[in-house]
């Protein structure tokens, strides 16, 4: 973001410690989605993987519009568009803002180029700055510091989006390119076994669920109410690659007795016979990441399956997933710490703690599949207007999703996040945890 320091300054002057902390928060939003774009070429941030990924200078523009047809245009007097033309190119489903570039075909949009996306990121960051400048926002609580707020939440998401998305495009290149280089081995000696699976139990009863209200969330995680849950039990870590190769060595992309039907027709749809971006070289399993095709590491927890896959390994290993509620009071107490983008680790690691009393990674690493439905929560209410169609009108066909990931920006977690997918869907670092009925 450009002019930060004369704008900070009189930010200061006009406004209290929270909208400097507003502000701050905001830059560094701004700065991060540069700054993971920063290793890829033009010619990689133009192009589409498929219909479920966007291009990188499609999530760079649409963060940027998301500015500026929310805050910018409604609330900062006398802002003028950067182009006419860019609410068509960059808006993503808002009805209410009228007619888009189909999301399938994102990745025709070779005009405006990665350096006019750029300039328009440039030219909106400028106009936030003034907005400050002129006290026009002071604190997530009002009206303005609240659609910022969402605004950065919002960004947060298509950063994860922006790597996972650059990930899938560079898995079906034939050169198999890396988004960075590999990182240097640990040495053997600090290679830790992967944790032992234990199965902790959880109390039953009647629980609260749902966003307390303090802080941001999004609406789909509210409003918080009681749900009766019978005792329970989770496995400490989540499913590793070594407990996925039992599976595939089991036969369990050949067994139709283990899969829901529209599993099993996904199965011989697509030919999966692995989770996602695994390939077998000379016998041996590699993946792509973002460091490129590296063999697996048996002792990381299992990445890029499905819906359909989590649910058939669960019912391979006479366990099931866990319900979204379940999930959500067994990590409540849990720190929000764990391996996120703040690690720079870029893919999911080996849980190696060795405390059968605790719950291993419930966040970060892999996003764990559970067995409930998204839909929305007694009382939900979507907000008015375009804002509303955010996540309300998604409560339809597809499955909630906990914990985060390896590419999740820090500070975007908490254990009441309802991330959702179709079941089909694993481009994302979509793994699993098992659960078991305690009575």
């Amino acid at each position: 973001m450009t002019s930060t320091t004369s704008a900070q300054s009189k930010i200061t002057s006009l406004s209290a410690s929270h909208a400097v902390e507003l502000y701050a928060r905001l830059r560094d939003s701004r700065q991060l989605s540069l700054d993971l774009a920063a290793p890829l070429s033009d010619e990689d941030q133009t192009v589409q993987s498929m219909d479920d990924a966007s291009p990188t200078k499609w999530h760079l523009a649409h963060t940027t519009w998301f500015y500026e047809a929310f805050v910018l245009g409604p609330h900062l007097p006398g802002y003028q568009p950067f182009s006419d033309d860019f609410e068509y190119c960059f808006n993503s489903y808002y009805e209410a803002k009228g007619d888009r570039q189909p999301r399938a075909r994102r990745g025709l949009l070779t005009r405006p180029t990665a350096q006019e996306v750029r300039d328009y990121r440039g030219y909106v960051d400028e106009a936030l700055a003034k907005l400050f400048q002129r006290g026009l926002a002071a604190d997530a609580s009002d009206k303005v510091g609240a659609l910022i707020e969402l605004g950065i939440n919002h960004e947060q998401q298509h950063q994860e989006l922006l790597l996972t998305d650059i990930l899938s495009l560079f898995a079906v290149s034939s050169l198999w390119p890396a988004y960075r280089q590999p990182q240097p081995k640990p040495k053997p000696e600090a290679v830790a076994d992967v944790a032992p699976v234990a199965w902790i139990t959880f109390d039953g009863g009647v629980h609260k669920v749902g966003h307390d209200g303090n802080g941001f969330f999004y609406d789909n995680e509210g409003p918080r109410h009681d749900v009766l849950l019978q005792q329970f039990r989770l496995a400490s870590r989540c499913v590793t690659n070594a407990e996925w190769l039992a599976f595939i060595d089991d036969g369990g992309y050949r067994d139709p007795l283990l899969w829901l039907a529209d599993g099993w027709a996904t199965v011989k749809e697509f030919v999966w016979e692995a989770p996602g971006y695994w390939e077998q070289r000379h016998g041996v399993w590699h993946q792509m990441t973002l460091e490129g095709l590296r063999p697996i590491d048996t002792r990381a927890p299992v990445s890029h399956v499905s819906y359909f896959e989590a649910n058939a390994f669960a019912h391979w290993a006479g366990k099931r997933l866990p319900t979204e509620f379940e999930w959500e009071v067994a990590s409540a107490s849990y720190s929000l710490k764990g391996n996120d983008l703040s690690t720079n680790a870029l893919r999911p690691r080996p849980a190696v703690s060795a405390d059968a009393e605790r719950l291993a990674q419930p966040f970060g690493d892999v996003w764990e599949w559970t067995g409930s439905a998204y839909q929305p929560y007694p009382g939900y209410r979507p907000a008015p207007g375009a804002i509303g169609e955010y996540n309300g009108k998604f409560m339809v066909s597809q499955q909630v999703l906990r914990g985060g990931s390896c590419v999740t920006p820090p500070g975007h977690i908490r254990a009441t996040y309802r991330n959702f997918f179709f079941p089909h869907q694993r481009w994302q670092f979509t793994g699993l945890r098992l659960a078991e009925d305690a009575a």
